[in-house]
């Protein structure tokens, strides 16, 4: 594999995210406005029109927006190249790599990497576009009903149980109450998870994370510009970021385990190889992962390279992944408690990791950490995303 990438060479120097959930008082322009100037001020933007080269907005949904004037209308930044990224879950994620590419070719010195969904008005009780959206011929299952293959699937091959599944959602919910932007700040007990309503057996309820709206923005620049900036001495670098894309019907593939996500396998090796990054259970400190079902996050640690197939649950027992053990997984309370607002959702992990990094976390704090990992998997497992972001050490 050729070595090629942005490792060191672009830097965050600030970041900003409104508080996710049932924001019915805002549309996406209101979200937009809000992440972005959060983002200014912690940067120290003073005049977006002379210091921004560039923007990305993630959306996945037409009705949240379309074209890059879903930005430049929201914050009034015109006459700039701004583009809107549509990639399934990991659209904000695809907003930031973009980013990162155009100031480690020198094409921009600042750029404005956004997401942005506004999902609850449309009244849908799941994801909307199942219907329209798709294969023109093959028939698209729900969101639930494509994770529950997965659950059903671990759980012949190797023994795991609903309580398995069970106890990802007590983690997060734990790590989740303590975030004042989460849409849901409460602890949640092993029985109240094990009798919720079904959803798509084995997933109940508190199996899958929530439909919300919500806003994320982070401001992309080289490590010697973000030195003028007010986070000179903290600015967080950029090691690596991977995107990989694999079928949008793995049901039709019959060679495909469902155990595994190969996309995520795939963009890990990519990220890992970028970063140096050589036993990533060891050298990755914490991980925003995405558990937009419990399956998801088990399923993905293993993907990641954090657990070793078919062990994730016992290393989820032992407490590895708590804000206080080896690895946190999910600090924030991840999408279990943030919702997911499609578009926003990978720019709000990059928020996340960024603030872990700094010292500053809104919610629970990572003791000490050097390396952030960020994952997104959208569609029918069909793209991830996987970042790494690294402690300034100067």
């Amino acid at each position: 594999m050729t070595k090629r990438g942005i490792k060191d060479r672009v830097a965050i120097m600030g970041v900003g995210c409104t508080k996710f959930g049932e924001n019915w008082e805002m549309n996406p322009e209101d979200m937009l406005i809000e992440a972005v100037y959060e983002a200014y001020e912690d940067a120290g933007i003073k005049d977006q029109q002379e210091e921004i080269d560039q923007a990305w907005v993630g959306v996945q949904y037409y009705f949240t927006g379309l074209a890059g004037c879903t930005l430049s209308d929201a914050i009034k930044l015109y006459g700039k190249p701004i583009t809107r990224v549509e990639n399934f879950c990991a659209s904000g994620t695809d907003s930031f790599r973009n980013a990162c590419y155009a100031v480690a070719s020198g094409v921009c010195e600042i750029a404005l990497a956004t997401g942005v969904e506004k999902l609850l008005d449309e009244g849908s009780s799941g994801l909307p576009g199942f219907r329209e959206f798709g294969h023109p011929t093959l028939p698209l299952p729900s969101a639930p009903a494509m994770f529950s293959m997965a659950a059903t699937r671990c759980m012949h091959e190797w023994g795991w149980t609903k309580e398995d599944l069970a106890l990802v959602a007590v983690k997060n919910h734990r790590h989740g109450k303590h975030h004042p932007k989460a849409h849901f700040r409460k602890e949640i007990d092993l029985d109240s998870v094990m009798s919720a309503p079904m959803i798509a057996d084995p997933l109940g309820r508190f199996d899958c994370c929530a439909v919300s709206d919500g806003s994320a923005a982070a401001i992309i620049t080289t490590p010697e510009i973000a030195q003028s900036y007010n986070h000179a001495n903290d600015y967080v670098l950029v090691k690596s970021n991977a995107l990989s894309v694999d079928t949008m019907a793995p049901w039709y593939k019959p060679s495909y385990s469902f155990t595994s996500f190969p996309s995520t396998r795939n963009a890990a090796k990519l990220a890992y190889h970028e970063a140096d990054i050589k036993d990533p259970r060891e050298e990755i400190s914490f991980a925003e992962v995405h558990d937009c079902f419990t399956i998801t996050e088990l399923i993905n640690v293993q993907d990641l390279g954090f657990s070793e197939f078919g062990k994730a649950p016992e290393d989820l027992r032992a407490g590895r992944f708590n804000i206080e053990g080896e690895q946190p997984i999910g600090p924030s309370g991840s999408l279990k408690c943030f919702g997911h607002p499609i578009g926003a959702t990978g720019v709000r992990q990059i928020y996340e990791a960024t603030k872990q990094l700094q010292g500053r976390a809104d919610g629970l704090q990572v003791k000490d950490p050097k390396l952030g990992l960020t994952h997104n998997l959208g569609g029918a497992y069909t793209v991830a995303s996987v970042t790494i972001l690294g402690k300034n050490d100067k």
